[in-house]
């Protein structure tokens, strides 16, 4: 069935691991898809195709995340290529891990605008565009509730302060009747991260279900906070994490 005919959904960073995947899912539930991206033309290109093979329209744009300007311009311009703007999936991310007296200023700056200061943009010029029912998604990290080991401080910090920006975005847009949640992947198997890679292992056992997630079953939970059986889910965490932090 689908549960969001006639919805527009703006996806960053939505050409390749989850945001292609929950671009894609939400074009099945019914919606038109607008999707950012930096590099990679021809694997927007295919996510372009597989979301019009969904039965949705596709909106590819290429934009920087991590400059000012393209990240709330990227609202602007799905918003008006759409016609309208019902949800926004703050996806896109960059993850830098390494012992903490490696990590540059350099580091710090382009990590924490393209994680933390986009999202926010993004989320201010979604909140201006929307009506009653809009929904903001945001993917953060199981990171941000079991850090098990060295390595993730630049990272674990930019995605817990996506924490913060989602409860506060539930109590200022509340009355707007806008929903704002977080969704916190575990070990998922994308070509950032392959079930297959050196380190999945290791990953993998930190889980109690001994396994990489897949990037369906992280849209599935998008889809579901996207939908309309989430309209009283405000303000809250969901861990898609194969019991990471249990």
């Amino acid at each position: 069935m689908s549960t969001m005919n006639g919805k527009a959904v703006l996806v960053t960073g939505g050409s390749r691991g989850m945001g292609a995947a929950t671009a894609v899912r939400l074009a099945r539930e019914g919606a038109d898809v607008a999707f950012t991206y930096v590099r990679g033309e021809e694997q927007a290109r295919e996510v372009a195709a597989r979301i019009e093979e969904a039965g949705g329209k596709a909106f590819p744009l290429r934009a920087d995340a991590g400059d000012a300007g393209d990240a709330a311009g990227a609202v602007e311009w799905a918003a008006d290529a759409l016609g309208r703007l019902d949800v926004l999936v703050n996806n896109v991310g960059v993850g830098l891990l390494g012992p903490l007296e490696s990590i540059s200023l350099a580091d710090v700056d382009r990590v924490l605008a393209v994680n933390v200061r986009s999202a926010f943009l993004a989320s201010q010029a979604a909140a201006a565009r929307m009506e009653e029912g809009g929904r903001i998604v945001t993917i953060g990290t199981c990171m941000t509730q079991r850090v098990p080991g060295p390595g993730g401080t630049l990272y674990t910090t930019s995605k817990a302060a996506l924490v913060g920006l989602t409860k506060a975005l539930a109590r200022e847009l509340g009355g707007w009747g806008i929903t704002a949640n977080i969704v916190h992947p575990g070990p998922t198997d994308t070509d950032m991260n392959p079930a297959d890679g050196p380190y999945a292992e290791g990953q993998a056992r930190m889980t109690a279900l001994g396994r990489f997630g897949t990037a369906e079953e992280v849209a599935a939970m998008v889809a579901f906070l996207a939908g309309p059986d989430a309209r009283y889910v405000t303000g809250a965490e969901f861990s898609v994490d194969g019991g990471h932090a249990a």
